[in-house]
């Protein structure tokens, strides 16, 4: 009853400090409400690819592609770039294309959840580097082809990217609009804050639920041995072409919200480099096991601000001669060496189950 009664009172403690949050940081200014929101966007991706990787042990090195794909697809739908394109829509779209959230994301999700089943289906027989190799530059095909798809038709123009998107609105609500309750501005990012701690919330208890359900153990079988899983009448064909459609899902959610919160999407922001960082979340925080992951997460995606603050000192002593920038990604690999040197299994592992101590008095 004590046991209940203390996880009660930390949940409710944890719900307080996470409403309150961006409260507090606001008044520091909206950049770091604005860093906050993007943190959040990283724990959803990291939670989606901690499916392919953490559960079922499929090293995917291609998921930002999934993530381009839901914002570029809003982005098309909620900007006017294809009824200027298309004059012929503009007669039964006269004020251009301005689809809803509530059919973005699930369509969002449904697109990237197929392309992670087309993905998974000829990589079926490939492990380990072959299958990151594969994955990798299935990210790298998505992102040359948001790049050129600006000739013959212009769909995505290029390497300009898309602007112009529409915010977030919800409930006949505009969350860019700065709002007052009970005497307190509420700004957009704030509100976006509290939309993407929602979407966070449901992404854990799905992957809870998940991993608990017969498909996690599953997929937990398949990693730990898939021959071993075969024998055991698991279809593990299915189990992985179902771990890269669920995971795509979540790639496909997140740029949906990518897409509205910047509202500009370019192929800069989609390359090789996103996904590893995603997957170094993922590995950092612990693989599959859900706050370690969401830790992770957290950690890298503040780790580069918070470090800016560093760099910048650095290179006044230096006087000049070396770059902030480089210095922060130095400090960024030097802290990641450092944590994984400490905790090779990463800062929060999942619990190792069915491992007994030695037998007491040396009898087996």
């Amino acid at each position: 009853m004590q046991l209940r009664n203390q996880t009660l009172l930390t949940f409710v403690g944890a719900a307080i400090a996470l409403f309150i949050l961006p409260l507090l940081v606001q008044p520091f200014g909206p950049g770091w409400v604005r860093i906050i929101d993007a943190a959040l966007l990283y724990v959803l991706l990291a939670l989606g690819l901690n499916i392919v990787v953490g559960y079922a042990g499929l090293l995917d090195l291609g998921y930002v592609a999934f993530y381009a794909v839901g914002a570029y697809l809003f982005a098309l739908l909620a900007s006017p770039h294809l009824t200027n394109q298309f004059p012929a829509l503009k007669e039964y779209f006269p004020n251009g294309l301005h689809t809803s959230l509530w059919i973005a994301v699930p369509l969002g999700a449904f697109v990237a959840g197929v392309l992670g089943v087309l993905l998974g289906a000829p990589t079926l027989k490939l492990r380990g580097d072959y299958l990151a190799i594969v994955t990798l530059g299935f990210g790298e095909i998505i992102r040359e082809i948001v790049t050129n798809l600006n000739k013959p038709i212009n769909l995505t123009n290029g390497a300009q990217g898309l602007s112009d998107i529409d915010s977030a609105r919800l409930f006949g609500s505009d969350l860019n609009k700065t709002k007052e309750i009970f005497g307190i501005e509420i700004p957009g990012v704030t509100q976006y804050y509290y939309m993407f701690l929602v979407l966070v919330l449901i992404s854990v208890f799905i992957c809870y639920r998940l991993e608990r359900s017969r498909i996690g153990r599953a997929w937990m079988a398949i990693r730990e041995d898939e021959v071993a899983a075969k024998a055991m009448g698991i279809n593990t064909r299915n189990m992985k072409l179902l771990a890269f459609g669920m995971g795509a899902t979540f790639g496909g959610v997140s740029g949906v919200m990518f897409a509205t919160f910047q509202r500009f999407v370019s192929p800069e922001s989609f390359a090789l480099n996103e996904s590893v960082m995603i997957v170094a979340m993922v590995v950092l925080g612990g693989m599959g096991h859900i706050p370690g992951v969401i830790i992770g997460a957290l950690l890298l995606a503040a780790l580069p601000e918070t470090l800016r603050y560093v760099a910048g000192p650095l290179q006044e002593m230096s006087g000049g001669r070396l770059d902030a920038s480089i210095l922060r990604q130095l400090l960024i690999s030097l802290a990641m060496i450092g944590i994984m040197l400490s905790r090779p299994r990463g800062l929060w592992p999942a619990p190792e189950h069915g491992r007994k101590g030695a037998p007491k008095g040396g009898q087996a």
